[in-house]
């Protein structure tokens, strides 16, 4: 979980106007807003925590800590006002003692035990400054400096106020007053001059010289970039160069090496990348970095370390080892000179062994516990992290397992107890449960010693529970304002002072009492709370603001009682005339606070395929998986493909399907009752008396197949060749054939009607249009959400004009459906095709043998 901690420089300096007319300090709001959006694209920011310190007096420049949501962020930020000195080293110590305030509660630091990478906050500080010269109340300041004292317990334990997954990144606002007339330089953005850059360079961070507002935005986008998983190692050489590497890529003596000469990549300060599991979302490691000293029981306190490790690193080339089932952990390199030194040898399958200095107990430089190495593919430089003299241990291991079969005899033990007085006590504990996970015997005591004294420990204890109080302190301040300055208070010793009833306030408060003037509440500020009342249960009374209990007159003691009870009690859960619709009114400011909405959501499941593609995080269709990606609008059975092979209700052998087979067959018996008694039956394959589950074609299961219960009236084909109208609900003669398939079995009702006159003549005209209307109709229902296509039918049975029009309009409708992925509706329209093809060719037949037999 990233945090994210904004240092907005509130000085009045931030009051300079650009030349755009916006003040500095209104800059630096719009681009924590800009960077918060920026961020906002990467799913992985749903986890980011946000904080916000100014440069007023500690503690209270704190407006948004560790408890604070986004909107209390968001509303803060907005309130920030420029006015003040320039505190730069207060207000850089007070954030990193924010950062810092639960440390040492959470053992994340493992102060005498080793440093884990994998146990880590990664925290990224932005400050936003003018660059301007730094005040204070002793003066005006050249250099930067950071008060010493710090009221966290436990910081002596550290050199620097800084940790090492913590860095400083600096915006250095240079924008000018007026506009510049000469042209805008493309390119990188250059670090800055002032004092601060030295202090970002110090924790792996940079500063950016801001002179436009491209700059800036360009700014912005680098640093979402440097939002990683990581920490701060310093890399220094030890020993000589390697050889020089000839053309051929083997090593060439012949060529001196420059080791006497300082390289850039002799000494770096990077970053590490400490990746989360895949699985659970949170790093995962097995070894620690060694402590720069050896834990002893007779040290009566811990030394205090830096804040980053040095870890060097000697040039010459050995094997990379390593064996079956042990456990080892790899951190990719920040790109640095020295991995780019690296990679330029093209040697992958060899390494350089990595040391603490002072981590052993025998030797001064320490024992190996690691090595780099450069990729297989030589795109980047990884550090492995092995246990503490791994090239001792590891031979061992392999010759317990393929020699001693896990039975190890004497002279084997005897080598395994005189590694053991090499290692690190704290080194015991994760060797005894790599050997577990192998599956080796237990060959190491259960009565572990960490390796510090008790006093120590106790001293450990201690300041633990200082820090929670303090911790509770800091964080019960934050949100507080200042104590205003009202001015210097001067006693009057003269008594010649004006007397109480000249006082005008006090003149006002007793007109008010006796009634002349209309009381009001001085403790509220009208211009804020303009129409505020208290609310009160019975509408009837009006609000009362009676400034002493005797004023209250005795027939409103217990309504007055009773409202002071709700008041305090807070038992209404709304005010008083306010409805409950308006509680879900939002306000404008808080509409876009999508970070409190996330937090509400669970967390997502993993991928049961890493393999797969990601999806993105996209607000409305949970399908989507990038740009470029196939938007899907259904999510039916052809989805899944061939491979789902689970039954579902209307399918073959299905109750419901049996089901729908009696209610098709009770439709067509309405069908032929109506038919017999003169009736005509309604335009449409379907009854408007059916069943109201079988027209809705959204329900669970598959939908009925229209097709079914498809008549000849869709068609509008008869044998004698006369064509159905549908808008005149008339039939030119002929009789009616209907043939719906039931089990299997072909059902024919057949009905007798009368010529029945047309009651409206369609001319090609009125036909055109009702066409092109029915066109429009058919691409809408196309793209509504959903299976309810017995519109489409409808409208399709609706089509006027010869059966090549109507073939025209189910092709049509076929494309408009395969835009948006309708394929449950593609398969039903393709089997309309086919039995319009079908109808056709035997109305050709009947047409020939016609003819044939005339």
């Amino acid at each position: 979980m990233p945090i994210l901690l904004f240092l907005i420089d509130t000085s009045a300096s931030m009051n300079q106007r650009t030349d755009l007319g916006t003040s500095y300090l209104d800059i630096a709001k719009g681009a924590v807003e800009l960077f918060l959006k920026l961020r906002a694209r990467d799913p992985a920011s749903r986890g980011d925590r946000y904080m916000l310190v100014t440069y007023d007096e500690p503690p209270y420049c704190i407006k948004a800590g560790w408890k604070e949501n986004h909107a209390t962020f968001m509303s803060e930020l907005k309130n920030l006002q420029a006015s003040g000195l320039t505190t730069l080293g207060q207000a850089l110590r007070s954030s990193f003692d924010l950062l810092n305030l639960n440390r040492l509660i959470s053992g994340i630091d493992n102060y005498g035990q080793g440093r884990n990478p994998f146990f880590l906050e990664p925290s990224i500080l932005i400050t936003i400054t003018d660059g301007n010269k730094l005040t204070s109340t002793a003066g005006v300041q050249e250099e930067l400096h950071l008060p010493l004292n710090s009221p966290l317990p436990g910081s002596e334990l550290t050199k620097e106020p800084f940790r090492w997954d913590q860095r400083l990144f600096a915006l250095v606002l240079r924008l000018p007053g007026l506009a510049s007339t000469e042209p805008e330089q493309l390119g990188s953005v250059p670090t800055d001059e002032s004092a601060i850059t030295q202090m970002c360079e110090v924790t792996g961070g940079r500063s950016y010289c801001v002179r436009t507002q491209r700059m800036l935005n360009q700014c912005l986008e680098s640093l979402v970039q440097k939002v990683q998983s990581g920490v701060v190692i310093n890399f220094e050489k030890t020993g000589p160069d390697p050889l020089p590497i000839g053309e051929d890529g083997l090593m060439d003596a012949s060529r001196p090496s420059n080791s006497f000469v300082a390289q850039p990549w002799h000494s770096c300060h990077k970053l590490i990348y400490v990746r989360p599991n895949s699985k659970t979302g949170v790093p995962v490691g097995h070894w620690p970095i060694p402590e720069s000293f050896w834990p002893d029981q007779n040290l009566p306190s811990l030394p205090p370390r830096t804040s980053h490790p040095v870890v060097r690193f000697s040039c010459v080339d050995c094997e990379p080892m390593v064996i079956d089932k042990l456990p080892f952990d790899k951190y990719e390199l920040e790109p640095s000179p020295l991995t780019q030194y690296i990679l330029e040898r093209k040697s992958p399958h060899t390494c350089w062994q990595v040391f603490v200095t002072s981590s052993g107990k025998y030797n001064e430089l320490g024992y190996p516990f690691g090595y780099l190495k450069a990729s297989t593919t030589l795109t980047c430089v990884n550090l492995f992290v092995m246990p503490y003299n791994y090239p001792v241990l590891l031979p061992l291991l392999d010759d317990l397992f393929k020699v001693h079969k896990l039975k190890p005899n004497l002279k084997w033990r005897q080598a395994f107890d005189g590694y053991l007085k090499t290692l690190p006590p704290y080194y015991l504990l994760p060797l005894k449960k790599a050997l577990r996970m192998m599956g080796a015997p237990n060959l190491i005591s259960d009565n572990l010693d960490c390796g510090l004294s008790y006093s120590v420990i106790s001293y450990l204890k201690k300041l633990s529970q200082q820090t929670k109080l303090e911790s509770e302190r800091i964080l019960a301040s934050v949100g507080k304002k200042p104590p205003q300055e009202i001015g210097i208070k001067v006693k009057n010793h003269s008594g010649g002072g004006v007397s109480l009833t000249h006082s005008k306030n006090f003149r006002k408060l007793l007109k008010e009492i006796i009634g002349e003037t209309a009381p009001r509440l001085t403790e509220l500020n009208t211009k804020e709370f303009a129409g505020f009342q208290v609310g009160l249960l019975n509408k009837d009374l009006k609000p009362q603001t009676y400034r002493n209990a005797y004023d209250i007159p005795r027939r409103g003691l217990l309504d007055q009682l009773t409202r002071m009870r709700s008041n305090l009690l807070k038992t209404h859960k709304f005010i008083v005339g306010q409805d409950e619709d308006s509680l879900h009114s939002v306000p404008v400011a808080q509409m876009g606070n999508y970070q409190e909405y996330l937090k509400t959501l669970a967390s997502p499941l993993r991928e049961i395929d890493p393999d797969q593609p990601k999806r993105l995080h996209t607000f409305g269709n949970p399908f989507k998986q990038d740009k470029k990606g196939m938007m899907i609008d259904e999510a039916d059975e052809f989805v899944a493909g061939p491979q789902n092979k689970v039954k579902r209700p209307g399918e073959p052998n299905s109750p419901l399907s049996s089901k729908r087979r009696r209610n098709v067959t009770v439709i067509h018996e309405v069908h032929e009752e109506k038919m017999e008694n003169g009736q005509t039956p309604p335009d449409g394959f379907l009854s408007k008396s059916a069943a109201p589950e079988l027209m809705n074609m959204a329900g669970d299961g598959i939908p009925p197949n229209p097709l079914d219960s498809l008549s000849d009236d869709f068609m509008s084909l008869r044998k004698d060749g006369l064509i159905h109208k549908p808008g005149s609900n008339a039939l030119v003669g002929g009789t009616k054939n209907c043939t719906v398939s039931v089990d299997d079995r072909k059902v024919s009702v057949t009905s007798t009607l009368g010529a029945m006159p047309n009651r409206l003549q369609i001319t090609p005209a009125m036909a055109q249009g009702i066409n092109a209307d029915i066109k429009h109709q058919l691409m809408k229902e196309v793209r509504k959400f959903g299976r309810k296509y017995e519109r489409i039918f409808i409208l399709l049975e609706e089509v006027q004009g010869p059966l090549a029009v109507k073939k025209q309009f189910v092709e049509f409708t076929i494309k408009e459906a395969a835009r948006f992925k309708r394929r449950v509706l593609i398969q039903y329209l393709e089997k309309v095709l086919e039995k319009i093809d079908s109808h056709h060719l035997l109305n050709n037949v009947n047409h020939i043998n016609s003819r044939s037999s005339c």
